[in-house]
């Protein structure tokens, strides 16, 4: 069973994104609140097993350590099957320029993800990193209090040291490389291969610094619960706001345009199909 060639992903890209329209409101919801939930997983581990690592010692290998684990999010994503805001973000807006869905549908689509993948991501930060004392408090000893400083660290530089221009470039890149895991992930068709394509572009994000906008749904919400310091709603809304228009930038203008360009501006429509089953979990 050969992989897809990048004209069949493309194609595999269309129709998954249309079909994703086509489902009822409530089907959508639960699936963007799995999401939300599984990139908060992925959240959750990758703070865990990079704290406590001074980087006077480390240097800068904990970022490295934070994205491999944090690949996990995307892997459940990708092959659980769930709807998440910033892959969607490639996949429904590429519907729309081959015509199959309209601006409408677009719109209605991404905010209901976007309100799933938050209700997702709160719950984790709530009830499964704080309330189980995963996530410590300040002074706390141990492997949560550990804990406690590298995620205060993180949701610290994202909301407040960041400027709201360099998060909403951080959201450009971030998404220009989630959109190339989910548009290579459609190349494989098998388990193994998806979860290879996956890795690289998602540990390279978070190693660098980038902003998602749905784990910062997760990082901001459980520093403010866990009591972090200097770090308000209002700081949270303003990094979701400026990472997620990033987000979908880096998703509709490097990605959905320039393979909509290469691969569908001039193939006839009857090109696009309806998507193998394996694509359809993108």
């Amino acid at each position: 069973m050969s992989d897809r060639e990048p004209q069949e992903m493309a194609q595999a890209a269309v129709a998954t994104g249309a079909k994703k329209t086509h489902r009822s409101w409530d089907r959508v919801l639960v699936s963007a609140f799995l999401a939300g939930a599984y990139i908060s997983f992925g959240g959750l581990v990758a703070i865990t097993v990079s704290s406590g690592l001074d980087p006077a010692t480390w240097g800068t290998l904990p970022t490295l350590f934070l994205g491999a684990a944090f690949t996990l999010g995307l892997v459940l994503v990708l092959i659980a099957g769930s709807d998440l805001a910033t892959g969607n973000m490639m996949l429904v807006p590429l519907s729309a320029m081959r015509g199959k869905v309209g601006v409408g549908d677009v719109v209605r689509n991404l905010t209901l993800v976007l309100v799933g993948n938050l209700l997702g991501a709160l719950f984790v930060a709530w009830f499964l990193a704080v309330q189980t004392g995963v996530i410590g408090h300040a002074g706390a000893e141990g492997s949560a209090g550990l804990t406690f400083d590298r995620l205060a660290s993180i949701a610290q530089a994202k909301a407040t040291v960041e400027s709201h221009w360099q998060v909403f470039l951080r959201g450009i890149g971030c998404n220009w490389l989630v959109c190339l895991a989910v548009w290579m992930s459609l190349a494989a068709k098998n388990v193994s291969g998806k979860i290879l394509a996956i890795f690289f572009p998602i540990m390279a994000f978070v190693a660098m610094g980038f902003d998602h906008v749905v784990a910062n749904m997760f990082f901001l919400p459980a520093a403010i619960f866990a009591g972090v310091p200097d770090l308000t709603w209002g700081d949270a809304l303003l990094n979701w706001l400026f990472a997620g228009l990033g987000n979908l930038v880096g998703a509709v203008v490097f990605v959905s345009t320039s393979y909509w360009y290469l691969f569908l501006r001039d193939e006839p429509d009857t090109a696009d199909a309806t998507p193998a089953p394996d694509a359809e979990r993108a």
